[in-house]
């Protein structure tokens, strides 16, 4: 395997799991959207007004992060949107956090996790891997390539969720105290 060949199996992998990321969270958003704007709500970032307008765009722009990169060609554009909302749902919490507001739940969608310091790193993370794969450029895969790069973005993703279980639980666990 040539280093291009791997290069572009490492971002096909990073964009699978992105693209699981962002579905999930436009699916858990659009599903309960009251209850979103209620999250929105909570990090007291906006006026009353715009709480229901910026909730929208919010899943408008993860909406758009998860078609670009379904796109031939416009992978990098999508992964670069979803890195720029990871970096503003990092920003937004951490400003919760530092006003002493970690009781309120992030939004993330999945399972109930207040704000910490635990997930805006991992925002950073994520949006650190999306840039990365952006970098990496265009895909030049095979079948058989193409393949195991979904299969290592989905099992990125399972190996995601059950973390993000773990840390919900550690959440939960120092709340019952």
């Amino acid at each position: 395997m040539t280093e291009s060949s791997i290069g572009s199996l490492v971002s096909a992998a990073t964009t699978v799991f992105i693209v699981l990321i962002f579905v999930r969270a436009v699916w858990h958003k659009l599903g309960a959207f009251t209850e979103f704007t209620g999250f929105v709500a909570d990090y007291k970032l906006f006026g009353e007004r715009l709480v229901r307008p910026v909730s929208m765009g919010i899943v408008g722009a993860e909406l758009a992060a998860v078609l670009l990169q379904l796109v031939p060609g416009a992978q990098a554009a999508g992964l670069l949107v979803a890195a720029a909302l990871l970096a503003l749902y990092a920003g937004a919490m951490a400003v919760n956090i530092r006003r002493g507001r970690t009781s309120i739940e992030c939004g993330c969608g999945g399972a109930v996790q207040p704000l910490s310091w635990t997930l805006v790193a991992r925002n950073a993370i994520l949006a650190l891997l999306a840039i990365g794969a952006a970098m990496l450029g265009p895909y030049a895969l095979d079948v058989a390539g193409a393949i195991a790069a979904i299969a290592c973005g989905v099992s990125l993703w399972i190996a995601f969720l059950l973390a993000e279980q773990v840390i919900a639980n550690s959440s939960a666990a120092r709340l019952s105290r």
